[in-house]
């Protein structure tokens, strides 16, 4: 009988998840830079919060598991 908390997820699938996360992180900044680039400011700041919460994700997958 399981008290309701889910289980840990093994560190190389933590390490694999947060590298997914990097890949895309860096995709959404990419965005950002070519949408300020391209005078798109709103699409710049789009990008970079995109950028910002998968890096954030990524790092809580590492930590919290």
């Amino acid at each position: 009988m399981t008290d309701g908390t889910p289980a840990r997820r093994p560190f190389v699938e933590r390490i694999g998840l947060a590298f997914i996360a990097l890949v895309l992180a860096a995709l959404f900044g990419f965005v950002a830079v070519a949408a300020w680039i391209g005078g798109e400011g709103f699409l710049a700041v789009m990008g970079a919060l995109g950028c910002a919460m998968t890096v954030w994700v990524g790092l809580v997958t590492l930590v919290r598991g």
